[in-house]
């Protein structure tokens, strides 16, 4: 043989040393693999690895482990493939009785004359999709097959036609996981197994989510690379086609098409529902990048949501059914409490870490921070429960606050020029007492008594650090308990939540993150610290000449308002 075996852990099974890891990482496209790994086989020498039972049940959950990336072919389903075997594997007659060759999976390929005759499965595959529905395995005990069925409860036959037994199918997988060393692809440390699991577990909902995605319509040029990095599914990525060529072959694929909403006329989304199709709106994340968006700086973070949206709260959403009914569990509950204390310590806001001169705000009088948004944003629009605008919002500020020091906050992108909101000196300082433009903000949010928002984030941003916050629209962060809601009450909220429980499906589970140093999926720990940190984007390089235009055309556009309102009084 040319690759010779070597039974190193010295637990009964053998592996081949340069066979592939049994937890490893999927094979991202334009990521080098020694950059994505998250283990290497261990080599004879190195010092033996105890496996807990924790890990193996972790496993287990997560179903992470072998090519969980791969292929789940049509008819996969709970009453779909029946038995799954090994290519070249025998399986006793009785296995057969009763199933037709579509029911049969075959995986891997065998020799001739050998096996059982059955369905090819495409490979990769994904041996959790197909086992988990089986009535038996077919393989050796420490085939991944095997080691999955065993980790599933799902009966495993051998080669020689004897049952394998549980703890021989337990031990095989104890000793798979053993046979690794592992590392953390983010900083090249070395770590546990069950920190891989973890990791592995984040990368395969990221990947989930994305499965059936036909096309994308809508992205930006200078987004595209970022998005067919945020929604590959294992396999490929959606190409990039307009909205009707997407639709169409959403529609022959029987997938969803994914649309950046402010860039597909409504009446093509509305021409998919009415053909069956599913829109999955894909919008920034919570914690985008080092810089705006309107600048063209690409999305450090997004969402993909094939119910509604986030912002649009006049229908349901992927985020307010997640908030509505999810079972938060003490784990998830307490990694949100220290995600919470990183983004506190860090200074992280959206746009990146905060800086600048703090405003004087008077001693002994109630203090309000007012912030702007912008006006022909779709958050304002489905959102802003009738508040029509960033004076209006002033207004109703004013009106809830008449005795308050109120501090207007214009919103970056319309500060720099770049969207639609501006409201002229004057006209904020009939309503308010000052105007905020070089404060770091979430400083600034900590110094003042209450927060007003319509649906800005810094809304959300102002309750992790524990402060009161007013909201005048219905953003998402909204009608949970945790803010004072002056518009109408949205039946189908109302569940209590706590603030941790909030942080935990709005900045873990809902969005997709992507390390601006590596370009692999990552947990919003990660982004954290990599914006905290002032990390260079390797995402942002080719549109560098184009921030710079955009810059440019902010700043004439801004000279050009400012010199209108001179002029005009």
């Amino acid at each position: 043989m040319s690759r010779a075996r070597r039974n190193w852990t010295g637990q009964g099974t053998a592996f081949f040393v340069n066979a592939p890891a049994f937890l490893r990482s999927p094979p991202f496209p334009g990521i080098k693999p020694a950059l994505a790994a998250i283990s290497h086989v261990r080599q004879a020498g190195d010092a033996p690895v105890v496996v807990a039972d924790a890990v193996l049940d972790a496993v287990a959950e997560a179903r992470v482990g072998g090519s969980f990336w791969g292929h789940r072919p049509d008819g996969i389903r709970p009453d779909g493939i029946r038995l799954v075997a090994r290519a070249g594997v025998a399986v006793p007659q009785e296995a057969l009785e009763g199933l037709s060759s579509q029911e049969i999976g075959i995986v891997g390929f065998g020799r001739r004359g050998q096996g059982v005759a059955g369905r090819a499965l495409p490979s990769p595959v994904d041996p959790w999709a197909v086992v988990a529905g089986a009535r038996s395995v077919h393989a050796a005990a420490d085939d991944e097959l095997a080691i999955v069925a065993g980790l599933l409860g799902v009966p495993v036959f051998a080669p020689d036609l004897r049952p394998v037994a549980a703890e021989a199918l337990r031990e095989a997988a104890r000793s798979a996981v053993a046979a690794a060393r592992y590392r953390d692809c983010f900083t090249g440390e070395p770590v546990d197994a069950l920190h891989a699991v973890a990791q592995l577990a984040d990368w395969r909902r990221h990947l989930d989510g994305n499965r059936g995605m036909a096309a994308a319509s809508g992205m930006a040029f200078w987004k595209r690379e970022a998005i067919r990095h945020f929604l590959w599914d294992g396999l490929c990525s959606p190409p990039f086609l307009s909205p009707q060529k997407g639709l169409r072959r959403a529609v022959r694929q029987g997938g969803a098409l994914a649309v950046w909403p402010s860039r597909v006329p409504p009446a093509a989304m509305e021409e998919a529902r009415e053909q069956g199709v599913t829109i999955a709106k894909v919008e920034d994340g919570f914690l985008r990048s080092r810089g705006l968006g309107a600048a063209l700086h690409p999305p450090g973070s997004v969402v993909v949501d094939r119910s509604g949206i986030y912002y649009d709260a006049r229908f349901p959403s992927d985020m307010e059914k997640l908030l509505a009914t999810h079972g938060f569990t003490p784990a998830l509950e307490r990694r949100a409490a220290r995600l919470r204390a990183m983004i506190r310590a860090s200074g992280v806001t959206k746009y990146g870490k905060d800086e600048g001169r703090m405003i004087d705000l008077p001693q002994g009088r109630r203090t309000v921070l007012a912030v702007g948004q912008v006006e022909d944003d779709l958050s304002v629009e489905y959102g802003g429960a009738g508040v029509t605008g960033n004076l209006d919002l002033l207004k109703r500020v004013r009106a809830a606050e008449p005795d308050a020091f109120i501090v207007y906050r214009p919103h970056p992108d319309v500060q720099a020029g770049l969207r639609k909101g501006h409201l002229s000196d004057a006209a904020v300082l009939d309503q308010a007492d000052a105007i905020d433009t070089g404060s770091p903000l979430m400083p600034l949010v900590q110094a003042v008594d209450e927060v007003h928002v319509l649906s800005s984030l810094t809304g959300f941003e102002a309750l992790m650090r524990d402060r009161p916050v007013t909201v005048h629209g219905m953003p998402f962060y909204a009608g949970w308990g945790l803010t004072r809601d002056l518009a109408p009450a949205n039946g189908r909220r109302g569940r209590f939540l706590t603030l941790d429980q909030l942080v935990a499906g709005a900045l873990i589970l809902y969005p997709r993150y992507l390390d601006p140093v590596t370009r692999l999926p990552c947990g919003p720990e990660i982004m954290v610290e990599r914006l905290a940190g002032g990390a260079p984007s390797s995402m942002s390089w080719p549109v560098s000449w184009l921030i710079r235009l955009r810059t440019l055309q902010g700043k004439l556009q801004r000279f050009m308002t400012l010199s209108a309102e001179y002029f005009h009084g």
